[in-house]
């Protein structure tokens, strides 16, 4: 596999990201358009001389509702992005427990870590150590002063050191390659859309046991309205979610191939990185962390180790390769 160019790999993530700052806000407002184009399709309309009652969108109306609440959605939108962007990184260390790890406490690890900065002219990320007998590793943070490795202790034990520096080089070219700040990135605007998502159809559900859109239509009118509702939200959470998967995976897969080739490069032994996941992928994971946002960041995915139909379902929106995939690529450097 031939290496790309690490400053050719932080233009393209440095673009990806403007991209997802782009795109994920003007899909956040269409799906409010939408909402209230929906709400005001089955609350508006008229009698016709049959007597039965016909739908009726005002765009106008929409359109005026819209450019009111739009302020108020781009405002807390834009707060809630920066709470999360600038406290991931103690988020993830709460959510995993992970523990600062200095060099008196463990010569070995920090020497692999920062002999490997010096290699590649980098500056020293943070080392924080999580006490699982698992074997795991990731890297996040967003700039030098969050920058982070984090390693499992059953990593520790289970690695030799030649295998440890392949680990912490593919997690070191994360970094370099601006993987982390694009990850996380994503990672807050789908928690953004996935809520309002579950907002709405929590909404419509209230809607349904609790009464219609509109008081002024007959109850089978009502009830149908609220169905037809309901059966849009229900659609328009599975385009969602679609969306959701193939976001996760175009930002992508392919930035574990990239971090596997750099940390091969980096610690010049392809080898013993790829002795490296196969041990990790006998027991990935990390306790009982579920978090699929944080689960992103692992060096393998342990949700991604099924085998049968189930590999093939989940291939199909992985955030990580085949762990066999990426170790048959090493093998040929």
């Amino acid at each position: 596999m031939r290496y790309v160019g690490i400053q050719s790999q932080i233009r393209r993530n440095n673009m990806k990201s403007t991209l997802l700052l782009i795109s994920f806000p003007i899909i956040l407002l269409g799906m409010t358009w939408v909402f209230l184009a929906i709400i005001n399709y089955f609350s508006t309309g008229y009698y016709d001389q049959a007597g039965y009652f016909v739908n009726q969108l005002d765009a106008d109306s929409v359109n005026w509702t819209f450019t009111k609440i739009v302020p108020f959605i781009i405002g807390g939108v834009a707060i809630w992005f920066a709470i999360a962007y600038f406290s991931n990184t103690k988020m993830i260390q709460r959510a995993t427990g992970a523990q600062p790890l200095m060099r008196r406490e463990n010569p070995r690890v920090y020497n692999i870590v920062e002999n490997l900065c010096m290699a590649c002219g980098m500056d020293m990320p943070k080392v924080n150590v999580i006490d699982d007998p698992q074997l795991n590793a990731f890297a996040s943070g967003i700039d030098k002063n969050s920058y982070t490795v984090t390693v499992t202790t059953g990593l520790l034990d289970r690695l030799n050191d030649r295998e440890l520096a392949g680990v912490i080089g593919h997690e070191l070219t994360h970094i370099r390659n601006r993987d982390t700040r694009l990850l996380i990135t994503s990672v807050i605007f789908v928690g953004i859309i996935s809520t309002v998502l579950t907002l709405v159809v929590r909404m419509m559900y209230n809607r349904m046991w609790f009464g219609g859109f509109s008081s002024s239509r007959n109850e089978k009118g009502n009830g149908l309205s609220v169905m037809m509702i309901m059966l849009i939200g229900a659609i328009c959470a599975g385009i969602a979610y679609l969306f959701v998967s193939l976001t996760r995976f175009a930002i992508s897969r392919k930035r574990e191939f990239m971090a596997d080739a750099g940390g091969a490069e980096l610690c010049g032994d392809p080898m013993a990185l790829a002795s490296a996941l196969r041990k990790i992928s006998n027991n990935p994971g990390l306790g009982d962390v579920e978090r699929e946002d944080i689960a992103q960041m692992y060096i393998i995915h342990p949700k991604q180790m099924a085998h049968g139909l189930m590999e093939f379902i989940s291939g199909l929106f992985a955030t990580h390769p085949s762990t066999e995939e990426r170790i048959r690529i090493l093998e040929q450097f």
